[in-house]
């Protein structure tokens, strides 16, 4: 899967895994568009997590459609793109990528005692760092089928960057 047919990488991962920080770096290094997933929340799914409720799976359905739209939309006009979402489980990636050709999976693998200390220090973000578990609790990491490529995100991002573009084989 490192032959460069990539043209759309979704990055995942839990909470402070850093997805935005290795996404917005990827997609610089690529020259290519840039969604953070987030963005496409709700205002009602922000303020339940902002209270420290997790989301349920109903809660998450719309936002990850949308998400699933703006991928289709990159491919349709045959621009490449890097899209940053939890993707927690299995059937949340099967709406992300499902059967799409050229979309590739970034896992940001982290363990607790690597992440809450990275939660605990950012400020201005809707996620709290007590939803931690939650995430740990609902991970369903990728299996070999989905062809994801691990990162551990325990070095520098320009690093990290450089292991999945290489990964990706560009």
């Amino acid at each position: 899967m490192g032959d460069g047919s990539a043209r759309v990488v979704l990055v995942m991962g839990v909470s402070g895994a850093g997805k935005t920080t290795i996404a917005r770096l990827l997609a610089e290094r690529l020259g290519w568009a840039y969604l953070e997933g987030d963005d496409l929340h709700p205002a009602a799914n922000v303020a339940k997590m902002a209270s420290g409720t997790p989301l349920t799976d109903e809660d998450r359905w719309p936002w990850l459609r949308d998400i699933a739209a703006q991928i289709d939309g990159w491919l349709a006009e045959g621009r490449c793109g890097v899209v940053t979402c939890s993707a927690l489980k299995r059937r949340y990636r099967d709406v992300l990528i499902g059967g799409r050709a050229g979309v590739r999976l970034v896992y940001l693998r982290g363990a607790t005692d690597l992440l809450s200390p990275r939660i605990a220090a950012r400020a201005g973000h809707f996620m709290p760092a007590t939803l931690l578990e939650s995430q740990f609790a609902a991970l369903e990491p990728p299996t070999e089928d989905e062809h994801p490529i691990v990162i551990v995100p325990d070095r520098p991002p320009e690093a990290l960057v450089g292991s999945v573009v290489e990964a990706l084989g560009r």
